[in-house]
């Protein structure tokens, strides 16, 4: 059973997973197959994962077999385990918990593919969506208050299987990078009465300066202080807490700008790898005025050294607003 154990200094919550040392190095390996070669994760290989947990079929068939465009299984090697009691308890000045949550695994498409870009803009749609349902359906579980969906592109990004995916992690803890984000927009709307985030999309707008593209529903920018060269946020334009409760309209024109936002970086740095994170409202939170979800997208085109770590700053050698007209300058198509 994995533990979670929360450091007594930081306040962090680290996940110790021995399971995870079990992976076989052959399953790497995967990562290297040929373009269109089978793998775990192709049509026509079902049982080479677990079983699948909800999946997008035509024609009605069957769980586990061919016919489906996207679909949902348990990761092979899980994080944490959905099985359990947390029993929460102390070990001398130590906090942990028995290592319960869930770790999902959305395969993005059918064929054998290794960039979601490649995908149609409906395809795209029905990724969004089983993020969304996964969510919704995650979050009824009373033991568990936050989910994190992300994607890592490429082996240097930690993908360890080629075919495109993504992945969803559900903890029953609210992650320290969520919570300093909650507090400080909460700070900032007990001082100004208004959420941080609507603000920062409406100077965004105004100035243009970190502005990379302008939609009538989403904007995609260059945060004022990027922590990484050409660290790009898309965020909704009007003021929405969760992403599970994102409608189904508002997917399709998300699906087209994530699409078009991937295609930029991909034209402007080379098909870099990169880490995609959604952060949205936790579970056990109302409908909050001062937080607003969003999906943060981190090209690994710079390394993280001593200073980053010992110091908590980051070095960025591009300014968002050099990148941000670049990414403008860019077609994505």
């Amino acid at each position: 059973m994995p533990e979670l154990r929360k450091d007594p200094v930081a306040g962090r919550w680290v996940i110790v997973a021995s399971e995870r040392a079990k992976r076989p190095m052959d399953f790497r390996a995967a990562a290297t197959s040929p373009r269109g070669g089978p793998c775990a994760f192709c049509e026509g290989q079902e049982a080479g994962t677990p079983g699948e947990i909800v999946a997008i079929r035509q024609g009605g068939s069957p769980p586990n077999t061919r016919g489906w465009s996207a679909r949902v299984v348990p990761n092979k090697f899980p994080a944490l385990m959905v099985e359990g009691d947390l029993e929460r308890r102390g070990s001398g000045l130590y906090d942990l918990m028995n290592g319960v949550g869930a770790h999902e695994v959305i395969i993005e498409g059918p064929q054998h593919f290794t960039n979601i870009t490649e995908l149609s803009v409906g395809a795209i749609r029905n990724v969004l969506w089983l993020y969304r349902e996964r969510l919704a359906d995650l979050k009824r579980d009373r033991r568990f208050v936050y989910g994190l969906i992300f994607k890592n592109q490429g082996a240097a990004a930690g993908a360890s299987m080629e075919h495109s995916h993504s992945q969803i992690i559900v903890t029953p803890i609210v992650p320290l990078l969520v919570q300093d984000e909650l507090r400080g927009s909460q700070r900032f709307f007990e001082y100004r009465d208004r959420c941080i985030f609507c603000d920062m999309v409406e100077q965004e707008i105004r100035t243009g300066e970190r502005l990379v593209i302008d939609d009538p529903n989403f904007v995609v920018l260059e945060p004022f202080a990027s922590r990484f060269a050409f660290e790009t946020w898309i965020l909704p334009r009007r003021h929405l807490v969760r992403f599970e409760e994102l409608s189904d309209a508002a997917l399709g024109d998300l699906a087209q700008i994530l699409r078009a936002t991937l295609r930029r970086l991909e034209r402007a740095l080379d098909n870099p790898p990169y880490n995609m994170v959604l952060h949205s409202t936790p579970f056990d939170m109302g409908n909050v005025p001062y937080y607003h979800w969003h999906f943060e997208i981190i090209p690994r085109i710079t390394g993280v050294a001593g200073f980053e770590w010992g110091s908590g700053f980051y070095i960025n050698a591009v300014p968002p607003e050099s990148a941000a007209q670049f990414l403008r300058e860019v077609r994505e198509s």
